[in-house]
């Protein structure tokens, strides 16, 4: 065992409250009783620091967890993460029907590993170098730390045989580092984020050992055919690793068949519908036109305040066609629901300011007294509200500039069950490659953008209604259960099941 790996081990003894924790070691094949773990980087919970009932933590919403709730449930499964924040954690527990594994990570942790590697090299790398990423050996050795902390944890507590699915690229060493401490373990990894192609994957000093940690897993899922295809060809130019037809990678030194696929991820259509048709819903849907003045046009944007989601791009255009007069006499109004994100990264601190300030001046052109022509609101708000927003917006536009999936598309076709409203949708999102009925465009064509703007508003209402019919059967035949149920399925089977029965990335030489 190395010594960093011992460290990793005896800091999670430490978090782990006396007679939780399992019997054993980590690395043994009978060290825990879970059958069933999940790893992601965040828990599913978020701390409550005022919470009359005294237990500081509350169940955080999420088409992840309520995709894999019901196996949790089934096999009284354990979710590893972190908590969020710095500082001494809980072991394990119990929070809204779920059992938790918190993992700890020091303040130098969160500004190396998380801020630093996470989201100041991976992420911009994987969205196609939107800003540079920057590349430190501390931020890696802080990567490498902390994957191997979450492999002792989740080694710690699963049961022989288990079924372990890793999550995201916060924890791409996690496979092979848990797969070297338990071979019996049956691993899954998805990316919740694109792939890049080799081209710019290579520019990572550690790409070859990126790969090699991925390489660890049964299964290595992705959300796109392209993302897993970039993969697979990563595999044979950055580790030297043989691939076959049929999405398999030959992993050295056991010779292990590992499946690379597609599997993109859904929402929970059933219940955002039947949230949107609620009584409170659609009155606040109603309450909200008014209080924007009952304008002819409702546009929106609902994003993480990300410079990967477009949001500049489409804040431009639109103000544009305010200034050519293209909306004629139809009262238009923009609502930009920005989440905070990432505030104390320097990238996202600069992006505030800008986007602010695009804010401020299209107000200050085209804004009348108690009538903002652009409404921004820097805050999260809960499923109900966002439900509501949906439902009062007459077009929605999502424009990132390179997005694994982006889940704010489907939710507002789930919203729309009148089969009204329009999407404006990015083909470079994973979404476009399924609502393909969206009214499709290239955000970077800030002409072509303004065209389709139009186009989406002055669309017929039986035009409206076949695209948006089309879309919501699309997601109605592929929610986030049946996203859940086909992923852990070709886990349990791999690498046994016949090639041919399930999706795959194509395997150009």
């Amino acid at each position: 065992m190395t010594e960093a790996a011992g460290d990793a081990e005896e800091t999670e003894r430490r978090q782990a409250p006396a007679g939780r924790a399992g019997s054993g070691g980590a690395g043994t094949a009978s060290s825990g009783s879970r059958g069933f773990i999940l790893v992601a980087n965040r828990l599913p919970v978020d701390r409550v620091p005022d919470d009359p009932a005294g237990n500081g933590w509350r169940r955080s919403p999420g088409g992840l967890v309520t995709a894999v709730e019901p196996v949790m449930r089934r096999t009284g499964g354990l979710w590893v993460g972190w908590p969020g924040a710095s500082g001494e954690v809980p072991g394990v527990f119990d929070v809204g029907g779920l059992t938790v594994a918190s993992v700890g990570l020091s303040e130098e942790e969160v500004e190396d590993f998380y801020e630093g590697f996470a989201n100041t090299t991976l992420w911009p790398l994987y969205h196609d170098v939107i800003v540079p990423p920057q590349y430190h050996r501390r931020w890696w050795e802080a990567y490498e730390k902390v994957n191997r902390r979450f492999a002792a944890v989740t080694a710690r507590h699963a049961a022989a045989g288990a079924t372990v699915w890793v999550h995201d690229y916060q924890l791409q060493l996690v496979p092979a580092l848990l797969r070297r401490r338990r071979p019996d373990l049956r691993i899954g990894f998805f990316d919740h984020i694109p792939f890049p192609g080799y081209e710019i994957f290579a520019q990572l000093p550690w790409r070859r050992q990126i790969v090699q940690g991925l390489l660890g897993a049964d299964l290595i899922g992705f959300q796109r055919v392209s993302d897993a295809t970039n993969f697979l060809r990563a595999c044979r130019r950055a580790a030297g690793v043989v691939t076959r037809p049929g999405g398999i990678a030959v992993a050295q030194p056991d010779g292990r068949e590992v499946r690379v696929g597609a599997f993109g991820i859904s929402i929970d259509v059933v219940g955002l519908e039947r949230l949107a048709r609620s009584p409170g819903v659609v009155a606040r849907a109603g309450q909200i036109r008014a209080e924007l003045g009952h304008p002819d046009l409702i546009l929106m944007g609902a994003d993480r305040l990300d410079y990967t989601k477009g949001i500049l791009h489409r804040l431009k255009a639109y103000e544009e066609l305010l200034d050519e007069g293209r909306f004629g006499d139809r009262r238009a109004v923009f609502v930009q629901v920005a989440t905070p994100s990432r505030e104390r990264v320097a990238e996202y601190q600069a992006l505030r300011k800008d986007v602010e300030g695009v804010v401020g001046r299209i107000n200050g052109t085209h804004g009348r007294l108690g009538r903002p022509a652009v409404h921004y609101l820097h805050h999260s708000y809960g499923t109900e509200e966002m439900a509501a927003l949906y439902r009062a917006a007459d077009v929605m536009v999502v424009t990132p500039l390179r997005d694994g999936m982006n889940l704010v598309a489907k939710e507002y076709v789930a919203c729309r069950y009148t089969d009204d409203g329009a999407l404006v949708l990015s083909e470079f999102s994973g979404a476009a490659d399924e609502l393909t009925a969206a009214f499709l465009v290239n955000p970077h064509d800030i002409d072509g953008l303004k065209d389709t703007v139009v186009r989406a508003c002055a669309a017929p209402r039986p035009q409206l209604r076949r695209r948006m019919r089309a879309m919501r059967r699309r997601l109605a035949a592929w929610d986030v259960a049946r996203w859940a149920e086909d992923y852990l399925a070709a886990l349990r089977t791999a690498p046994l099941r016949p090639r041919e029965s399930w999706t795959v990335a194509a395997d150009p030489s």
